[in-house]
């Protein structure tokens, strides 16, 4: 799907973004107790084929929906289905929209009626991970930079960050050189240049570090099923740095 209008890489990736982040928005008015994860899924997918994008993830290596929910537990990956989300939950979102031969990617943990002052801890550690992580994504800087400073700042609140997944480059393929590691050593790893786009997407948990995937082959947790929090923006790095393609307007009183 390409449309010849778009000038220029960064112009077609920001039409992806802005349609992520509308879904992204849309979630986070819909996330309450009672909803059914699949009621989510159909909406988000709705909304990307109405801005005349596809889902990225939708097929994706096999995956069966079009946005991956994860409550609690779970890390990354979990298949939209029948369960209903109740008050306490913590529900993570990751979408991905395709459009003008670019993807856009982005991902939000949303707490779900009242929620206990550990996981509000997570979810807030794990967001400003998230920002202080993009602003290290300008050229001249290393992937390195960008993990050890969700390292640092998982460690000092006592958390643990996932190890098993990682940022990506993003483009014309969804997942793109180089990875990004939410670990790592501050100027190691490949150099960070004028024109990349990343996705960077700190995964923390509560508790260990240590993952299990469920008999779905799909959805990944914690292993001592502790909670775990997910926040990702897609990234343009431009001559004034970093650029967030994937804004989203939702706002938490515990934040």
């Amino acid at each position: 799907m390409r449309n010849p209008d778009f000038k220029t890489k960064r112009d077609a990736m920001a039409v992806a973004g802005r349609i992520v982040s509308e879904a992204i928005n849309l979630v986070s008015e819909m996330a309450a107790p009672g909803l059914r994860t699949e009621e989510l899924n159909d909406a988000v997918e709705g909304l990307i084929r109405s801005r005349g994008a596809v889902p990225s993830f939708k097929g994706y290596n096999g995956f069966p929906a079009s946005v991956c929910t994860s409550i609690n537990e779970q890390i990354v990956h979990g298949i939209p289905g029948k369960r209903r989300l109740v008050s306490g939950d913590i529900l993570s979102v990751d979408i991905g929209a395709y459009i003008g031969g670019y993807h856009g990617d982005a991902a939000i943990t949303l707490p779900v009626g009242e929620i206990d002052e550990l996981s509000a801890r997570l979810i807030r550690v794990t967001r400003a991970s998230l920002l202080a992580a993009v602003a290290e994504c300008r050229a001249g800087r290393r992937i390195g930079d960008i993990g050890s400073t969700v390292q640092r700042m998982a460690a000092d609140a006592g958390f643990q960050v996932v190890r098993d997944f990682t940022g990506h480059g993003i483009g014309r393929r969804l997942h793109e050189r180089p990875q990004i590691p939410n670990y790592g050593k501050p100027g190691a790893g490949p150099l960070i240049r004028l024109g990349d786009a990343l996705a960077v997407e700190p995964m923390i948990n509560v508790g260990t570090m240590a993952i299990k995937i469920l008999d779905d082959n799909w959805t990944a947790v914690t292993y001592d099923g502790s909670r775990s929090a997910h926040f990702e923006h897609t990234v343009f790095v431009g001559e004034n740095g970093p650029e967030i393609l994937t804004p989203w307007e939702w706002c938490w009183g515990g934040l």
